[in-house]
């Protein structure tokens, strides 16, 4: 049987600001906490699959952003917008969750 713990989904959105003081932990934590409590958290498998769908389109993104580096100097823009995307949507749907909304990351690719 599930339980609701909005706590440990606004953890989990939350850890992958875990970037900014380890730079990989951002990734990490929220898998581990998504694949572990994913049976026993209500809601945690949504949240899981968007949260790892986020990280893996913004990894994409930022590796298509170093050769527009070496051609246009757009890749630079292209860091700065994604760093900020990075780091304002794991805060802005940690407060959706808190209120009951479904998390919402733009510019994610489905993957899972």
């Amino acid at each position: 049987m599930q339980k609701e713990n909005k706590q440990l989904l606004v953890i989990t959105h939350l850890s992958q600001l875990l970037d900014v003081v380890t730079g990989f932990g951002g990734f990490i934590v929220p898998l581990v906490i998504w694949l572990t409590q994913k049976d026993s958290v209500l809601n945690m498998e949504e949240n899981g699959k968007a949260i790892m769908n986020f990280r893996i389109s913004m990894f994409i993104y930022f590796i298509i952003c170093i050769p527009m580096v070496l051609l246009f100097g757009l890749g630079v823009l292209g860091f700065l917008i994604l760093g900020i995307l990075t780091f304002v949507f794991p805060i802005v749907n940690a407060i959706r969750v808190s209120n009951d909304q479904q998390p919402y990351y733009p510019m994610s690719i489905k993957f899972l």
